[in-house]
């Protein structure tokens, strides 16, 4: 016996963003709060986004404003819109309509319904005292974290339940299938004719800016010519038509959830507010913190393990080498941004023998190719090596002359194929390497500025800059430190500008990156973004502080993309790979080159792969320059900034030029053998070879785990 039902309803779920407290990375999205709009209200002006997409439109600002309220929540960032390229605009509102009209059925949950779910005071302390599952102690603790690192003192009245309650929503009205309206446990609902707004009135113009009426016989998707889709559409942050003067909110309406009339809208079933708890007795004032809580201790379906009880014999060991009889080489801080290049080249220092290189530090650069939070995989890295004696700073997130929060330049960077998502996982491989006792947290304390000390401070995540005064600090009156860079400047340029010391201290700077415009007229490798013909990555995802470093006083050697492209090639490097021995830190060097080489050769998208096999050169010329057979040039060079067709570029400037020693040539093949013998050495090698491994010491007793 079959039946007819209906068609299950799509539901739209809220985005969330963490405070900055907690998460002080940003990612550029495409994702938008939704708020929905009736007719008479103000058009106001706000934005939100989250890490991930998110469905939705414009939050309301008027409301934003008045209530001094801000949407918080899961792992993301606040983010500019002027980041968002207007076509990719233009593609949102689409599919937005696209999916309003496709007639299926819609529920909506808005701002206006999430606003009147607050985590109070008595919901937070009855979910302290209710944490029966694993499941429920992770919640609380991602939650308490969020407390105690709030912004102000107006976390209870300022932290919304979002998407859980949204979910609650969702799976209460699919457990009331066989009733109408939405009816469910949580919310009350009400029917709306509601569309996604995608232009400004004056409504039926033709002024260039719409996509789906300019130049089109049939408007798209048969909307009518006067109604709300057939005005101006904004064409990004600075549109004088949604400028007013004098105001600080704009008037274009573009992306809000609106309520219309005609057949321009959809019925949408849609979230008025969080329904009151019918025990008034009860400290709990939604239906909602009930089955939260209830739902989130059942003991079915519960979590089995945490590390703890997973692992019967896990500890935490932190590795310290012991150099007490050998002496040890110059002092080099490594600043990186976290690409796959990065990795193996943080690698190949810790194999190079310490009476060469004496790594003191790392200092990480939030604004290139990873999140910020990756540096848990560096922290995994040294952890392998038994190096967790080595500091890790967290650098700027953002390139200098931006907003804290904005991403103009890392913007560049693709979300997905071969950009923020492998070099988050580094290709998946993160997995596999032994977990570090060391992790990013978001503890701190009032001592660095924080409104109140969280429950651990002595976990708080060092700054680049409170790393680097601690090496410095540290030196011996006649040393000096050589850095090396693999990625944006901006952690150096922000030491130039902070530490007048600076250049007294810095014997050396090697700077990976960087491309020369000459009269050969090469292109740059920044693909992302074609106006920009010349400039590479690393220059380009900070221009201002590329420009602040070139022209300072300190003693640069440039290893510019030229050199780079001179030992891209996957097949030599993992030739030589092939032939060294078999250490633990090999083996994962040759497996990830592998699997971008894969990627490379199957996926259009990975067809930037090799650009970060050049980064390794900078370690390998510090390390063994003379091996390599070099070439150098000094040249007077500018980098040009303010521009975004030319930020980053690197330009032949004879009159006002800054020299700097440029790598033009080496021996590739000797480059090649060099590489892979110090990954082949069994000295200095891997002290934890893999999680793998990991597990085994963790699963038998001390006295078993001998040659495992």
């Amino acid at each position: 016996m079959t039946t007819n039902a209906a068609p299950p309803p799509v539901l739209f779920s809220l985005p969330i963003v963490v405070p900055r407290a907690t998460t002080p990375w940003p990612r550029c999205s495409t994702g938008r709060c939704s708020s929905l709009r009736r007719p008479h209200r103000q058009a106001g002006r706000g934005e939100c986004t989250s890490r991930k997409e998110a469905q939705g439109t414009h939050l309301n600002a008027s409301w934003r404003e008045k209530s001094g309220r801000r949407r918080l929540g899961k792992a993301g960032a606040h983010q500019e819109r002027e980041e968002r390229p207007v076509e990719a605009e233009h593609t949102s509102y689409v599919l937005q309509i696209m999916v309003f009209h496709s007639g299926i059925p819609i529920t909506l949950v808005p701002l206006d319904a999430t606003n009147t779910i607050p985590v109070t005071e008595q919901f937070f302390m009855s979910f302290q005292q209710q944490q029966d599952t694993y499941e429920a102690q992770y919640c609380f603790q991602s939650l308490k974290i969020t407390r105690d690192t709030w912004f102000d003192n107006q976390f209870y009245t300022s932290f919304f339940m979002w998407d859980s309650f949204t979910s609650g929503v969702a799976v209460s009205i699919m457990r009331n299938a066989d009733k109408y309206n939405g009816v469910n446990e949580f919310a009350e609902m009400e029917y709306l004719n509601v569309t996604v707004v995608t232009s400004n009135k004056p409504y039926c113009i033709n002024d260039g800016s719409n996509p789906f009426f300019d130049g089109r016989a049939i408007p798209k998707f048969n909307l009518q010519r006067d109604g709300v889709h057939s005005g101006h559409v904004q064409t990004g942050l600075q549109d004088s038509f949604c400028l007013v003067p004098g105001n600080n909110k704009g008037i274009c309406e573009d992306g809000y959830t609106k309520e219309v009339t005609g057949s321009e809208g959809v019925r949408v079933l849609v979230a008025k507010k969080a329904k009151p708890n019918q025990d008034v007795h009860s400290p709990l004032d939604r239906e909602f913190f009930i089955s939260f809580l209830d739902v989130l201790n059942l003991p079915q379906h519960t979590g089995r393990f945490n590390f703890a009880t997973q692992f019967p014999y896990y500890s935490e060991t932190l590795y310290k080498p012991d150099f007490t009889n050998r002496s040890l080489g110059k002092p080099v801080v490594f600043d990186m941004d976290m690409s796959a290049g990065d990795f193996l080249t943080l690698l190949y220092l810790l194999k190079v023998p310490v009476e060469t290189i004496n790594l003191k530090g790392i200092l990480v650069s939030g604004n290139g190719w990873a999140n910020a939070a990756t540096i848990d995989v560096i922290y995994d890295v040294l952890h392998m090596m038994g190096r967790d004696d080595i500091p890790v700073g967290l650098g700027n997130v953002t390139a200098l002359g931006t907003p804290s929060l904005g991403c103009k330049y890392v913007k560049a960077i693709p979300h997905g194929s071969g950009g923020f998502l492998d070099s988050d996982t580094v290709y998946g491989l993160a997995r596999t390497l032994p977990r570090s006792p060391r992790r990013y947290t978001a503890e701190n304390s009032v001592k660095f500025g924080a409104p109140r000390n969280t429950d651990h401070p002595e976990l708080r995540q060092p700054l680049a800059m409170e790393v680097w005064q601690s090496i410095t600090r540290e030196l011996n009156p006649s040393d000096k430190i050589t850095l090396l860079t693999n990625g944006p400047l901006t952690n150096l340029a922000n030491i130039v500008l902070s530490d007048e010391n600076a250049s007294s201290i810095i014997q050396n700077v090697y700077i990976v990156g960087g491309h020369i415009v000459d009269e050969h007229g090469e292109k740059g490798n920044v693909f992302t973004v074609p106006s920009n013909e010349y400039a590479e990555f690393n220059m380009f995802l900070d221009p201002l502080a590329a420009k602040k470093v070139i022209e300072s006083d300190l003693q640069i050697i440039l290893i510019p993309l030229s050199a780079q492209r001179k030992v891209v090639s996957f097949k030599s490097i993992l030739k030589s790979l092939k032939l060294a021995d078999k250490t633990p830190e090999a083996l994962f060097a040759y497996r990830l080159l592998s699997l971008m080489q894969k990627l490379r050769r199957q996926h259009q998208t990975y067809h930037h792969m090799d650009i970060f096999l050049g980064e390794m050169l900078g370690a390998v010329f510090l390390a063994d320059g003379p091996n390599l057979y070099p070439t150098m040039q000094i040249k007077p060079v500018s980098v040009l900034a303010g521009n975004i067709g030319k930020d980053g570029q690197i330009v032949i400037n004879g009159k006002n030029g800054k020299l700097v020693s440029i790598l033009s040539n080496f021996n590739s093949e000797a480059y090649y053998s060099q590489f892979a013998n110090f990954f082949g050495d069994r000295r200095q090698s891997a002290v934890v070879a893999s999680f793998d491994e990991q597990e085994k010491k963790w699963s038998m007793p001390p006295n078993q785990t001998e040659g495992v």
